[in-house]
């Protein structure tokens, strides 16, 4: 039977999540998350289409629906305590900056606790990409779904053609760019 990488790695990461939990500053409790994961939605299904809103962005311009509309857009969830997004995040930036002149659309949103923990982090690592917060109003209209990092493709007809949880390979990242014909 062959072996699922993500799978392996997811389930490596939900052992260590309370020792890595602590080592940032201010991210969530273990507990914190868990409860959080418990109550989050699952995946939206292949498919299916999502109620983007229209959200301010950390660099202080404006993230509007309108925008994308018939473009390919990615959807990353991502948190700057998170060892997994880590790893995804720089591939996610190599995309952005690869097919954005091909129609590429993007929308990465943060949940950290404090925008300035997420722009300090974007800074730290040179990342441009168009990057909202989390807040709770946000989650109320287009709520994070379990796990993290978190990414949905959706197409050019604004309904899902991809998403997926935990973490991605480079190779997977870099397929991403298929949706875009």
């Amino acid at each position: 039977m062959p072996v699922d990488r993500r799978a392996l790695i997811a389930a490596a990461g939900a052992l260590a999540m309370p020792s890595w939990a602590h080592a940032q500053a201010a991210p969530p409790s273990a507990a914190e998350i868990a409860a959080r994961e418990k109550a989050a939605p699952p995946l939206p299904a292949v498919g299916s289409a999502l109620t983007l809103p229209t959200v301010d962005l950390l660099d202080g311009s404006r993230f509007e629906p309108g925008q994308v509309r018939g473009r390919v857009l990615v959807l990353y969830w991502w948190a700057s305590w998170c060892p997994f997004c880590a790893l995804v995040t720089p591939h996610v930036a190599k995309l952005w900056q690869a097919q954005r002149e091909r129609g590429l659309a993007m929308l990465t949103l943060s949940i950290d606790r404090k925008a300035d923990d997420a722009r300090a982090y974007l800074r730290k690592h040179g990342y441009d990409f168009p990057t909202a917060l989390v807040t709770p109003e946000f989650h109320k209209v287009l709520p994070k779904p379990k796990g993290l990092p978190i990414t949905v493709v959706l197409g050019r007809d604004g309904k899902v053609v991809q998403a997926e949880a935990g973490q991605l390979f480079p190779e997977d990242v870099e397929a991403l760019a298929r949706h875009l014909g």
